[in-house]
């Protein structure tokens, strides 16, 4: 399959061997630096940048940093509890992103897909190449490539609903797409899988953007404070990746964890919505 790497994939590109380089260092990098060693002239290298997360590049390595996961627990932890209590819940409007989302029934999801015909189609994202999946519903599935390849996203994506029939068609998929990696508008989730991922992913909804929260967080806000492995399972199965924001859950002990589709893209994911929500926060000031 011959998969166009589309302008926001290079960026992610660029990001991605900028936060290689970061971590091999030790001091901040400087403009003129950083854009020495990705080949390119600092002014096009600040404008991928601006393009990009919309903060400079040494606002931006503060977020990159392998200790930026312990400062968002520190400074941006959510307690899912009171995010509950003020009505932040995946039935209505969120943060960052509008999202309207149903499940299928338990009998629908013990028939793996059985009769359910999912559209699938390649999307440019902020985060690389993603694999979006879809029915008259809603977005059921959405992956990224850039980390593990298309081929195995695709074939990873396609085994989750074993009996479902698939369709390649991404312009049926196009107006959710643009509504969820834009941010306008609504983009409808049709969620499946089994009760206690439901939960969790409830959850995982529920984390505002540029925060982040614990596995163990979930489990309690689930009811369930002991099942913190189910809920780690639970967060790796997440079939709509970004959407249901389940890069935002960390370690207890400040440790990104795992990430299905590759941790550079979680701390990426991470970086981009801490500076964008520093970002957001400055803008009277600079008013």
């Amino acid at each position: 399959m011959n998969v166009q790497t589309s302008e926001q994939s290079y960026h992610y590109g660029v990001m991605r061997r900028a936060i290689e380089l970061i971590d091999a260092g030790g001091d901040d990098l400087t403009l003129e630096e950083l854009a020495r060693h990705m080949g390119m002239s600092p002014a096009h290298f600040q404008r991928l940048f601006s393009a990009w997360v919309g903060v400079s590049p040494k606002r931006y390595q503060q977020y990159l940093r392998l200790g930026h996961a312990k400062t968002l627990l520190r400074e941006r932890f959510s307690t899912l509890d009171t995010a509950h209590a003020v009505g932040l819940s995946g039935s209505g409007r969120l943060h960052d992103l509008f999202l309207r989302w149903e499940a299928m029934s338990p009998g629908e999801y013990a028939r793996k897909g059985e009769g359910l015909e999912i559209l699938w189609g390649w999307f440019d994202s902020p985060f690389g190449l993603a694999l979006v999946m879809g029915t008259h519903k809603g977005i059921c599935g959405l992956g990224f490539a850039a980390e593990t390849g298309a081929e195995p996203t695709l074939a990873d994506m396609r085994a989750r609903w074993p009996q479902a029939t698939f369709i390649e068609d991404p312009t049926a998929l196009r107006p959710l797409v643009e509504a969820a990696f834009d941010q306008k508008g609504e983009t409808a989730l049709y969620l499946i899988g089994a009760p206690l991922q439901l939960k969790v992913w409830e959850a995982l909804l529920s984390i505002p953007s540029g925060h982040v929260t614990s596995y163990s967080e979930i489990a309690k806000s689930i009811g369930n404070p002991k099942a913190v492995r189910a809920v780690g399972t639970a967060v790796g199965s997440n079939p709509v990746s970004w959407l249901i924001p389940c890069h935002r859950a960390l370690k207890k002990s400040g440790e990104l964890g795992g990430y299905h589709w590759g941790q550079p893209v979680k701390r990426a994911m991470l970086a981009y919505e801490a500076a964008r929500s520093e970002e957001v926060l400055a803008e009277p000031e600079q008013a």
